[in-house]
């Protein structure tokens, strides 16, 4: 596992990184995990998480350097002031080229899984995502769709269980019902924009997956 981070920006309040796959986006004493590791990178003592990866999700990610700038930031994304758009390699072709997903889903920690349930009740939280077929292909004598997706909310395994609810598991998400073995999930947070909650200054940034499913399209 690589665990080399990459900075893509910084300045004396908030850094913007790309996350390899395998790391947590958020500490832990004992794994590999973001702060940790953009600590040594960045020279500050503290680095705030403020919205998480899943482990097995590589990307771009933003974290804080001082608690005002975490208070903004928290504040930005649960405003919707944080556009995240992913890449996603799934099996099969979705009904529409394009559309939106809205589901009831509920995280269940002990299994470490989440569910689409039909009811709201304690712990259900609604989640959804907006998509676009960017192409379709057959390889080895089945199709795989690339995806662009834009999370409309986070919750956890959203991208993963909502496709895979509509059977198009993500290639290589086992827990989720893909059949088709990957080295990982081809799922990549790849492009985030916000504006800067101190200066206003619009931000962009990107990261292109070079996982092995992704390199069967043409991105």
């Amino acid at each position: 596992m690589n665990n080399k981070v990459q900075v893509l920006y910084q300045d004396d309040r908030l850094l913007v990184a790309y996350k390899p796959y395998g790391v947590l986006s958020e500490f832990d004493g004992h794994k590999p995990n973001m702060p940790s590791l953009l600590k040594d990178e960045s020279g500050y003592d503290t680095v705030y998480p403020v919205h998480r990866l899943d482990r097995t999700t590589r990307g771009v990610m933003v974290y804080a350097l001082s608690e005002d700038a975490a208070r903004r930031l928290s504040a930005m994304i649960q405003q919707g002031q944080l556009e995240k758009t992913y890449l996603a390699v799934v099996e099969g072709v979705a009904e529409e080229s394009q559309g939106e997903y809205t589901d009831l889903l509920y995280f269940d920690r002990r299994k470490n899984k989440s569910y689409i349930v039909k009811r709201e009740r304690k712990g259900v939280k609604q989640a959804r995502l907006q998509y676009e077929v960017l192409q379709t292909i057959g390889h080895e004598g089945k199709q795989i769709s690339l995806l662009r997706i834009r999370l409309m909310t986070g919750r956890t395994h959203q991208i993963r269980v909502q496709f895979a609810s509509r059977r198009m598991p993500l290639v290589g998400d086992r827990r989720y019902g893909s059949h088709i073995p990957a080295d990982h999930i081809q799922l990549c947070s790849a492009r985030m924009s916000f504006h800067h909650p101190f200066t206003g200054e619009e931000l962009r940034f990107s990261y292109e997956p070079t996982d092995e499913y992704f390199k069967c399209f043409k991105l």
